[in-house]
């Protein structure tokens, strides 16, 4: 096929021997398979922020570090400038989601280069070198659907053990090759720990987990894998060796809201007092 305008650099670069097919086009970005030598990889092409459909694109965004402050200050006005760079750090989010989390254990895309907001990857594929389906097109047995939930639920307690939570998790974002489970599609992957939104976003990722994997073990859709993650992360016990359950007792015993009351207004007597022994230190008799 003809190569794609955004694809020509990395021919003339040589990195790219010939475009093979349009593999799909998404909300955030076109993929190509691609020929590079005696490989077969894929090139994602990145949509541009006025094409791209991903919705509310600021919630991911938030917390995510720009180390260069006048790039910080440009992309606070929305300059033409500013707009360019924040679909930089939009691109290169998810190069570093990838490198970052096929170092910590979690079966991803290999990514080789970013250039130019077009993404060179590894291409998964099947056992038969065909490219690996998305899980929403795979069927499995009870003994499976338990196999492969109880190993992404191991990605995602990686994942956030490496400080991200993937946002956008559903079986629309793993392929499934003879390995089992690959995560994809992580240019909205948050900060854990600097993004107010990946609770929620945690708890939805894990609950279309569950949701798929419950049709063929029904047994999944009670499971709170998200509570018990989420309560041992915050509680600094969550560590790539952590033993999952899936269970999680929530505490329904009722807050004491006299004590907490007792204590705002002993906080407030001494704000008082504070306050008056100023006065009375400016105003001597």
């Amino acid at each position: 096929m003809k190569t794609p305008k955004r694809i020509q650099p990395f021919v003339e670069a040589g990195l790219v021997d010939e475009v093979l097919r349009r593999l799909m086009s998404g909300k955030e970005a076109d993929v190509f398979v691609v020929r590079c030598g005696d490989e077969i990889r894929c090139a994602k092409v990145y949509k541009e922020a006025a094409k791209r459909s991903f919705k509310k694109a600021a919630l991911y965004q938030e917390g995510r570090k720009v180390r260069n402050s006048r790039r910080a200050r440009a992309m606070e006005k929305g300059s033409k400038f500013g707009r360019k760079q924040q679909e930089e750090v939009w691109q290169n989010a998810e190069v570093d989601a990838l490198f970052k989390l096929a170092n910590a254990g979690v079966r991803v895309p290999q990514p080789y280069i970013c250039l130019e907001g077009v993404l060179l990857m590894e291409l998964v594929t099947d056992g038969d070198g065909d490219v690996a389906p998305r899980l929403s097109d795979v069927s499995m047995s009870e003994e499976q659907a338990l196999e492969d939930h109880a190993l992404v639920m191991h990605y995602v307690k990686l994942m956030l053990c490496a400080g991200l939570v993937h946002g956008d998790l559903s079986e629309f974002n793993v392929l499934v090759n003879e390995d089992g489970p690959v995560i994809i599609d992580l240019p909205q992957a948050v900060d854990a720990a600097a993004n107010n939104n990946a609770r929620s976003m945690l708890e939805r990722d894990i609950e279309n987990m569950n949701h798929y994997y419950g049709q063929f073990a029904p047994q999944l859709l009670n499971a709170r894998y998200a509570q018990e993650i989420w309560q041992l992360f915050e509680d600094g016990e969550l560590t790539p060796e952590t033993e999952l359950t899936g269970q999680f007792e929530i505490d329904e015993s009722a807050a004491d809201v006299d004590s907490i009351m007792e204590e705002i207004k002993a906080a407030m007597h001494e704000e008082q007092e504070r306050l008056e022994r100023i006065r009375d230190s400016d105003n001597p008799e």
